[in-house]
């Protein structure tokens, strides 16, 4: 089955073409000739994924899902949130200056617990030729460590320490961060309703 994933995002698309594995062809924005930026105007991690699915689905005509995902922290009332990729400013996304911003923020802090969320939409064509629309959340709790940590993954993973592991998600390696992770259960339910 051809699907749209709405990413150019190679660590993105690796870790989702893991995930549903060979039952599916997941092709990636570059694939079908989409080099334009695609609206990201939401407030919250559901609108925006909606929108970039929303997107390609009626600009592209394929079948379509897009994800946001959010760094939620408790003592900072949810920040970063949907500002996560651009939380310390400025253009594009600066992993580092953000993981900084955030360390920053906590110092001083005990309470590090925080969680990451996955919001998927999907939009896709039934039977019938009607337009569907389908969310599907994902969240794995944790906490923020005091220092950064291992040199696997992306975005936060040096920081971010799951609950139930000694480890931050960049130690323990993209095995075990796909089957364990926000976007992996989130992933995994998108699986689930495909198939």
């Amino acid at each position: 089955m051809k699907i749209v994933f709405a990413t150019n995002n190679a660590h993105k698309l690796s870790e989702i073409r893991g995930i549903l594995g060979e039952s599916f062809e997941v092709l990636s924005l570059n694939d079908i000739g989409c080099h334009e930026d695609i609206p990201e105007t939401g407030t919250t991690l559901e609108e925006n994924a909606l929108q970039k699915a929303e997107y390609i689905y009626n600009k592209y005509g394929y079948d379509c899902f897009a994800d946001d995902t959010g760094l939620e922290v408790e003592a900072l009332n949810g920040e970063p949130g949907v500002f996560s990729a651009r939380y310390a400013g400025g253009e594009g996304h600066d992993s580092e200056a953000n993981m900084q911003k955030l360390l920053h923020n906590l110092e001083g802090t005990e309470n590090r617990k925080a969680r990451f969320r996955t919001i998927i939409a999907l939009v896709r064509r039934e039977e019938g030729g009607t337009e569907c629309v389908h969310r599907f959340e994902g969240i794995v709790n944790g906490c923020i460590t005091k220092e950064k940590s291992g040199a696997e993954g992306f975005g936060y993973d040096p920081i971010f320490q799951p609950e139930g592991y000694d480890k931050t998600f960049a130690e323990l390696g993209t095995e075990v961060k796909n089957k364990i992770s926000h976007r992996a259960r989130a992933v995994g339910k998108l699986a689930a309703f495909l198939m």
